[in-house]
């Protein structure tokens, strides 16, 4: 293959990284907590090296987030430099953004040119979904680009035959797992492929080159879970979401198996749990029939179909969206309208522009071109597969798709273009072919919102990528070659307004934080958006939003953070609500991930009556915790992970804390996250244990009784929501 480039500054590049960077970083200041559960693990892990370390949702290491900490480890070095703030650690998110666009052009450039690899780098600053998820602090971005320098270490490994290269990739792709588990493992089949296909060894060194490979990616992937599940479990966090407090559980059941099967069980001796705390709610007035392998049936509520398996009905679909707004299951799932808009827009020319180079492979004519055209399509293919497949998962995740996308794309113009140019054949016909496809393709996209976005977007990409293929059709056989230039470059912008207009929409329409997706509707999208069926006004919420009961930490209509069927989806108020709600609930359905302001009068009883605690006070979830911990950095204790199936606490780890003197307030009911009330068994001790503090010494609230010890309010469903404080003191 050809030497590695050495890296020169390209204006094209520059522009567009700069471009990235504006897209990824505009007004991320004005974040407060972006995902929550995530923020708050970040202040928890900045109070010490334990809760660093293992990544500990709260300040006493009860329990850890649902993924490993590496990326978290990033975002809380990023928050010790700035200080902890929304903006803080979505910042790392952003800047990995842009570095991957970086590392397109650098991947593209040595086979396919300068151009190539400028256009590859647009097309991966322009993938939609690329652009949200790296506005927040969901860790797919810095997964992505963990994955691409992983690449680009392989990609050198094979140019200059480097074996310390080659076990780097390998590495850094288990340094990936510790960021989200198996969706680090989606690109082995093309790291395998092309190393076989492309290193100048004979075929033993190359086989032993990769044992060796796979023994290194296997050793930094269970590296942290082999220490983890090897510490005493008295002495570490419960894993959160693992149903068995062990991180290899996590990463092949909750992270992994069920992610394909949407069987949402955490594999707890309790039993199934879905991520709704054990209280499904009623859609459309009827219950959810259990169908047998822990999924209701939601009749009434975006058609049929189990939830969340996310291929029927569900949340979201309306119309068969799923219950994340993830389309039908099958092989053209990617080119649904469900998913389309966030990462697919490409995908045609790619496709089309590979087979363009592909067909001119011969046996003796076996090409650095052909080997990353084989590469780029080994990591696209089972990405697209699973997406096709899988019964669960949440459209960012498609930011996966970006790199093989984008570099695909990048080849396929410049290839075709001198294919066209050159009169090669019948492949000399496939680049007005591409862009016809790919402009109709736009328009499929761009055509539901005219509505909202106006008419001409749709319908001027399509005359305008008509227009380019004619002429370009017109002249093939004339040499006209500014005209033809003329044309490409209309083809070009036909094929790339949609994708452009798209990544500036979370920046234009606001986006969800929690569940980032890219569209006018990005903030509802999730859920179904506007334009295919908001959530019914039928739908009633038995005890709250799936998940747990609405956070309302100040006693007003306190924001609430759905516990969906893991982490990633709690969700975020944006400034629209979909119809059908009530007024009082802001947009970005179902719930608000936001947590209110601290309330001051408890912080001040709170503090006063400390007599030494370390722990302010214990909470049952990440929702009510979040104001006290992230904006007054005080430490707290969560008795409950993301899933209700985790045992964090029993009665008697619960009384050993208290007696210990770490804390001895508890502030029961409120949030959304964290399994509703969490174990009864725990509620029970603390209820039957402490005492009732009246509500007239600790809640500034209009609605409260003065004369009783807790504080009712409504969320904005009009659903009660109850705070109660104990004092539970124990005798020696």
């Amino acid at each position: 293959m050809k030497s590695q480039a050495k890296f020169r500054p390209d204006f094209w590049l520059l522009a567009t990284a700069l471009i990235a960077l504006f897209l990824n970083g505009w007004n991320i200041w004005e974040e407060n907590y972006s995902n929550t559960y995530y923020t708050v693990a970040v202040a928890s892990m900045m109070e010490n090296v334990h809760n660093f370390f293992y990544a500990s949702l709260d300040s006493a290491g009860s329990v850890t987030v649902d993924k490993p900490p590496v990326a978290f480890w990033i975002q809380t070095i990023s928050a010790l430099i700035f200080g902890l703030h929304g903006w803080s650690v979505v910042l790392p998110q952003a800047l990995a953004g842009v570095g991957s666009v970086i590392l397109v052009y650098l991947l593209v450039k040595p086979s396919f040119g300068v151009w190539a690899a400028r256009l590859a780098a647009i097309g991966a600053a322009f993938t939609p979904v690329a652009v949200a998820v790296s506005r927040t602090n969901n860790i797919d971005s810095l997964l992505v680009f963990t994955l691409m320098l992983a690449s680009w270490l392989l990609f050198r490994a094979v140019r200059k035959g480097g074996m310390w290269s080659l076990l780097g990739a390998f590495a850094v792709i288990g340094i990936g797992f510790n960021m989200k588990m198996l969706q680090a493992y989606m690109v082995l089949p093309a790291f395998y492929l092309f190393y076989l296909l492309a290193a100048k060894y004979g075929w033993k060194k190359k086989v032993m080159s990769l044992i060796a490979a796979t023994a290194v990616v296997a050793v930094v992937s269970v590296s942290w879970a082999v220490i983890v599940d090897s510490v005493p479990a008295s002495e570490r966090p419960f894993i959160g979401s693992s149903g068995t407090n062990s991180v290899l559980n996590l990463a092949f059941g909750y992270n992994g198996v069920s992610r394909l099967t949407g069987d949402r069980s955490t594999g707890a001796a309790s039993g199934s749990d879905q991520g709704f705390g054990g209280q499904m709610p009623n859609f459309g007035g009827q219950s959810p029939a259990d169908d047998g392998g822990g999924r209701g049936n939601f009749e009434g509520f975006g058609g049929q179909g189990g939830m969340p398996d996310g291929q029927n009905g569900g949340v979201g679909g309306m119309n068969g969206g799923g219950m994340f707004n993830t389309g039908e299951a099958g092989p053209l799932r990617l080119f649904q309208a469900e998913l389309s808009g966030q990462a697919s827009w490409l995908i045609p020319l790619g496709l089309i522009g590979a087979f363009a180079i592909l067909a001119s492979w011969r046996r003796r004519n076996f090409t650095d071109k052909h080997k990353e055209i084989i590469f780029w399509l080994a990591w696209l293919v089972p990405v697209a597969g699973f997406f096709s497949i899988a019964g669960f998962f949440h459209q960012y995740y498609l930011i996966m798709l970006a790199p093989p996308v984008s570099a695909l794309a990048g080849a396929a113009i410049t290839e075709m273009w001198d294919a066209y140019r050159n009169r090669e054949g019948f492949v000399s016909w496939l680049l007005p072919i591409s862009i016809l496809v790919t402009a109709g393709f736009s328009w499929f996209i761009l055509h539901p919102y005219d509505d909202t976005i106006g008419s001409f977007w749709s319908i001027g990409v399509l005359i305008l990528g008509i227009a380019a293929a004619g002429s370009l059709i017109a002249f093939q056989r004339r040499d006209y070659s500014r005209l033809r230039q003329a044309s490409l470059i209309a083809g070009l912008a036909a094929m790339l307004i949609g994708p452009i207009y798209w990544s500036f929409t979370p920046i234009v329409y606001g986006q969800n934080a929690q569940l980032p997706a890219a569209g006018p509707d990005g903030g509802s999208a999730a859920f179904g958006g506007g334009r295919r069926g908001n959530f019914p006004a039928s739908a009633q919420f038995e005890g709250g939003m799936p998940g747990g009961n609405p956070s309302a930490t100040t006693g007003d209509n306190a924001a609430t953070d759905p516990s969906g069927a893991d982490s990633d989806s709690t969700l975020n108020p944006t400034e629209n609500a979909p119809s059908g709600l009530s007024s009082a609930m802001p947009s970005g359905f179902p719930g608000l991930n936001e947590s209110e302001s601290a309330n001051p009068k408890l912080l001040a009883y709170l503090r006063e009556h400390n007599t030494g605690e370390p722990y302010l006070m214990a909470v049952t979830n990440y929702t009510t915790a979040a104001p006290y911990m992230i904006d007054e950095g005080e430490s707290l204790v969560i008795l409950n992970g993301f899933n209700a199936s985790d045992q964090v606490y029993t009665p008697e780890t619960l009384e050993a804390l208290v007696r210990s003197g770490k804390v001895k307030y508890f502030l029961l009911g409120g949030g959304m996250g964290g399994g509703r009330g969490g174990n009864s068994e725990v509620t029970a001790w603390i209820t039957e244990q402490g005492t009732e503090i009246p509500t007239s010494e600790w809640q500034d609230n209009a609605d409260a009784n003065p004369n009783t010890s807790t504080a009712d309010t409504q969320n904005p469903f009009g659903v009660s929501n109850t705070l109660t404080l104990y004092e539970v003191t124990l005798p020696e």
